[in-house]
């Protein structure tokens, strides 16, 4: 933001332009400073400018010869630039200006150089609170269709102006001139017309006497034969009229009764208030310059008087109308509590008995601060809002205000968004056909609508197989991505493989998972840590993106062994009595041997030693603590090793575990042809049964969901769960796939529930 301080000492008067060819734009992408660029290159000048990012804007900037580049520095300034600068651009930090100072170039404000191309015309500004760009917009296509080929600028594109600036060779301009940071100071005009006024800018005039104050000043740049239009609806604008002392032949008031919602092109009240001033303007351009052309005289006069209409399409976000069909999607600028009054009253106006849905952006929090109540009453108008985090635009936060402070207020249901990247598949989820869905604000809040229609064309069919990770594992999950992500393509979904670590630690790109090109799902096939500890999990939940297996806690807790424990212990289920050792704590008393050996929190069978005698438990340690800092000991249990998996609250067969060597160890589990796994189980009826219940009562202790597989020792009538796995293998010859098998599911038929059933939980 601009200070008067600044406003006053730091820049050269305007004056310093005459004679200057060569123009460095500092912010050259933003919607003023753009237009600046093109009346500069239109008229001959050389221009060249940086900004922060790329944009649509930038590069037609580039196609018309300017020289632009991406990331501010002192290297673009030369001997005779002059340098104008965005009121964006912080002074203190800007290298271009920095460099500027030291060679002794002249450094300008945007409205400077604007005002300085605008000298030689009869200029009507255009400024108020509301209003200003669809009055500009309006009074430049009544003077168009006059044949009086103006000179227009507006802070918004106009689709039927080409962009929001059109060089005519007339004698005639019209500019939006805000009052923000005093900028429209720097203009001299012919005709001032005053749409409005309320306190805003905050940030900058302090209060409402600062604001009337400045405009008061503006009106005063009127020539000896300038003339001032305003309306009667506005009683801050009467008042800066009252004290400017402009003599009252040289005022005229747009009365409320004359204005004609008939007539006006534009829906809503306050654009049958536009449109009333905008034709009062056209009839003083008549009166002032057109006593020889009869035509053009009498074309304005029928304009001016409601005849014609005005032939004016609309501005950019201005309850632009950018989808029509099922769902409508309108975006619009409005930022302040009067302006989202109107536009829902022209919404209403526009779609009569429509749900009306609206995604709202608060603006800055100078503004927000002082006027939450009259925000909430306002979005209370509308059936329902989506509310996310204020824009700050050049501003810090301010303790205490918040958009959650405005959703506090409001009687209308709203649901709060904190990250607007979210907002357009939130309201997907909410929306129906029939409704109407706005985009509203001043801040980024631009992108909703556009990518609101992109969301609603969304197939919901991508999914992302994540595969590989960094754990010891990472050679097994490769084996299970690939199979998974061919089953997924046979069954018909737009299936991808994607290894999260390679993405993070290698290319730094997650554009893939990111915007309208996310997948729909993530489908976990890593395993161990950083997989099944609850690491994977957060990271998608951080996204924003569905995925299968438990959710972030119950990995967290299953991946930790001796947590598991505690809980399963604690539900009434039972488990090998064992010892948890951190390798900072003092060392425990552990049970004799026979014992297990293992790593706490890693794949069920990575560093697992299996102890027959004392002498070996050392070893054994040293054999897991290369794998986690801590580790557990716990009785061998033996007996027959079985797997029951649960398929959400279905209990599968059990898979029996036979490893040649009597040890189900890392080798033993993936060395083919190491273990026979038999299913269903060589087990009783009853002993199954109570299997089935102790591994559904285990998934559902720990909170698990999807598919989990419940590893356990059967020893006659005495059944002891060992640990639960959150994530298990999915190659066909894995354990779940084998069980699925059996109970009737191809791997093709387990993959399809797997991915169902995590979306159908996503939905919930």
């Amino acid at each position: 933001m601009r200070t008067p301080q600044e406003i006053a000492t730091a820049f050269n008067d305007r004056s310093e332009l005459d004679g200057r060819r060569s123009f460095v734009l500092v912010g050259i992408g933003g919607a003023g400073m753009s237009g600046v660029a093109r009346m500069l290159v239109s008229r001959g000048f050389s221009v060249r400018g940086t900004d922060l990012v790329d944009s649509r804007v930038i590069g037609e900037l580039r196609a018309l010869g300017v020289e632009v580049r991406i990331g501010h520095t002192a290297e673009v300034v030369c001997d005779g630039d002059a340098v104008v600068v965005s009121d964006a651009i912080p002074l203190a930090t800007s290298p271009e200006v920095r460099r500027a100072r030291e060679i002794g170039c002249p450094v300008f404000r945007r409205s400077q150089a604007l005002g300085w191309l605008l000298k030689d015309k009869k200029l009507i500004a255009v400024t108020g609170t509301h209003g200003k760009t669809t009055t500009t917009g309006m009074i430049g296509a009544g003077l168009i269709a006059a044949g009086l080929d103006p000179t227009i600028v507006v802070g918004a594109e106009v689709p039927q102006f080409g962009g929001s600036v059109v060089e005519g060779k007339g004698e005639w301009a019209v500019v939006e001139a805000c009052e923000a940071y005093d900028s429209f100071h720097d203009f001299d005009p012919t005709i001032v017309v005053l749409t409005n006024l309320e306190l805003d800018h905050v940030d900058f005039h302090g209060n409402w006497e600062g604001l009337r104050n400045s405009a008061v000043k503006f009106l005063r740049r009127l020539g000896a034969d300038g003339v001032v239009v305003y309306t009667d609806s506005s009683s801050g604008a009467s008042e800066v009229v009252e004290e400017s002392g402009v003599p009252s032949d040289r005022i005229s008031k747009s009365m409320r009764e004359g204005y004609s919602v008939a007539r006006n092109p534009r829906p809503g009240e306050h654009n049958a208030i536009n449109a009333g001033v905008a034709r009062e303007v056209l009839g003083i351009v008549a009166a002032i310059g057109l006593e020889r052309n009869g035509i053009l005289n009498e074309l304005l006069h029928r304009i001016a008087i409601g005849e014609d209409l005005l032939p004016f399409t609309g501005a950019e976000r201005r309850l632009q109308v950018l989808q029509s069909g099922e769902i409508d999607v309108v975006d619009d600028y409005a930022h302040h509590p009067t302006e989202i009054r109107a536009s829902i009253q022209a919404l209403r106006e526009k779609f009569p008995d429509r749900r009306l849905v609206i995604a709202y952006q608060p603006h800055l929090y100078s503004r927000t601060k002082d006027l939450i109540p009259e925000f909430a009453a306002a979005l209370d108008l509308a059936d329902h809002v989506f509310l996310t985090d204020i824009y700050p635009a050049r501003e810090d936060p301010v303790p205490g205000v918040s958009s959650l402070r405005i959703a506090e207020l409001m009687e209308t249901p709203v649901t709060y968004v904190p990250s607007r990247h979210l907002l357009p598949r939130k309201v997907k989820a909410f929306a129906k056909k029939g409704d109407v869905v706005v985009g509203m604000g001043a801040g980024n809040i631009e992108s909703f609508a556009p990518d609101f229609i992109l969301e609603l064309q969304r197939r919901g069919n991508k999914v992302a197989v994540v595969y590989g990770g960094d754990s010891a594992e990472r050679e097994v999950s490769l084996h299970s991505g690939r199979e998974v992500h061919k089953a997924l393509i046979e069954l018909g979904y737009d299936a991808t493989l994607l290894d999260a670590t390679e993405m993070l630690l290698n290319k730094g790109d997650t554009s893939a998972l990111k915007g309208t090109d996310r997948p729909d799902l993530a489908f976990l096939c890593v395993h161990g840590t950083h997989a099944e500890d609850g690491a994977i999990q957060g990271f998608f939940e951080l996204l924003h993106i569905p995925y299968t297996g438990s959710g972030m806690q119950a990995s967290a807790i299953a991946m930790d062994k001796a947590l598991t424990k505690q809980v399963l212990e604690a539900s009434g289920l039972p488990t090998p009595k064992g010892v948890k050792w951190h390798r900072r704590d003092a060392r425990p008393e552990f049970p004799k041997a026979p014992v297990i050996v293992k790593p706490n929190a890693q794949g069920s069978t990575v560093g697992l030693s299996f102890v027959e005698r004392d002498d070996q438990l050392e070893r054994a340690i040293k054999t897991a603590f290369a794998y986690d800092d801590s580790i557990l000991v716990e009785e061998w249990v033996k007996g027959t090793e079985i797997s029951t998996p649960v398929a959400g609250e279905e209990v599968l067969p059990a898979v029996e575990i036979v490893p040649a060597s009597g040890r189900y160890d890392f080798a033993a589990k993936y060395t083919p042809g190491a273990t026979e796994e038999v299913c269903p189980a060589r087990i009783t009826k009853e002993q199954e049964q109570k299997a089935g219940e102790l591994a559904l009562r285990a998934h559902r202790a720990l909170g698990c969901r999807d598919v989990t597989r419940t590893d356990m020792i059967v020893s006659g009538d005495k059944i002891v769960v060992l640990e639960v796995n959150t994530l298990p293998g999915m190659t066909a010859t894995s354990l779940v796939p084998k069980s699925a098998l059996t109970h009737g599911w191809s791997f093709n038929d387990l993959v399809r529930w797997m991915t169902e059933d995590a979306l159908k939980t996503a939905a919930e």
